[in-house]
């Protein structure tokens, strides 16, 4: 198995594999395929924050649009990697530091580039401009829309996968009634439920324990590919329950 892909066992539990962020620094090597995947997946599933922050400091739907498929086509071009510094650790600070680089150019230019032209990332705008327009309407800061849909895509993308995997188990039904359960939101009665669903109550209730496990790591997992070093998760951890709470 190659670096990326290799796993290790201390102490009984399992370690991080190299994360995508790692191979994002290697991503300016043309010869790392790899590493070019795993920053288009990147930034697939974590471009909203940044077209949010952009409609946020006042830019308009079309010109967040261009902005925001402009500066993908150039990341994955490869401008802006020589930014990408594991010792920072984080690929949210890395996007946003290097957005705000690109649009202090971009202010200089009469326009962007027409929007869809050198596409290298499907963005889907249209549902994006509908997700910001539902974004609360009070002063929130560019960079605190930016902090607070970074954490949310982070969450969105964990349900998400273990939507995934209950589909591949043909139990997609089960997830839709045990969701709830997460993040600890739901008073419903264990007994009722377990009627509804042919079980058990004990039975549910280990149900909605292995839920709870499998979420957390998977949580953990998402966020390992965020960072640099596996020890960073703690502190993003930290990060992301801070930016979900703050007013």
């Amino acid at each position: 198995m190659t670096n990326g892909q290799t796993m290790h066992t201390v102490a009984g539990e399992s370690r991080f594999p190299t994360t995508r962020w790692t191979l994002v620094v290697a991503a300016g090597d043309p010869r790392r395929k790899e590493a070019r995947s795993a920053l288009v997946s990147l930034c697939e599933n974590y471009w909203y924050p940044l077209y949010a922050y952009l409609r946020r400091r006042g830019y308009p739907a079309d010109q967040a649009q261009d902005l925001t498929q402009e500066f993908f086509t150039r990341v994955l071009e490869g401008r802006y990697l020589d930014r990408a510094d594991p010792e920072k650790g984080r690929f949210r600070f890395f996007l946003l530091t290097s957005l705000k680089f690109f649009v202090s150019d971009e202010e200089d230019r009469q326009r962007a580039r027409k929007r869809g032209g050198g596409q290298l990332v499907p963005l889907d705008f249209s549902s994006g401009e509908a997700r910001y327009q539902r974004e609360p309407a009070h002063g929130e800061t560019p960079e605190r829309i930016f902090e607070r849909r970074w954490a949310l895509s982070v969450l969105d993308r964990v349900v998400e996968k273990l939507r995934d995997e209950f589909v591949q188990h043909g139990r997609p039904e089960h997830f839709e009634r045990l969701k709830v359960f997460l993040l600890g939101q739901s008073d419903a009665p264990y007994a009722a439920l377990a009627r509804e669903m042919h079980t058990s109550e004990g039975a549910l209730k280990v149900a909605i324990h292995r839920l709870r496990k499998r979420y957390r790591e998977l949580f953990r997992r998402e966020i390992a590919d965020t960072v640099a070093d596996p020890a960073d998760v703690e502190s993003e951890l930290r990060y992301l329950a801070a930016a979900l709470t703050a007013k």
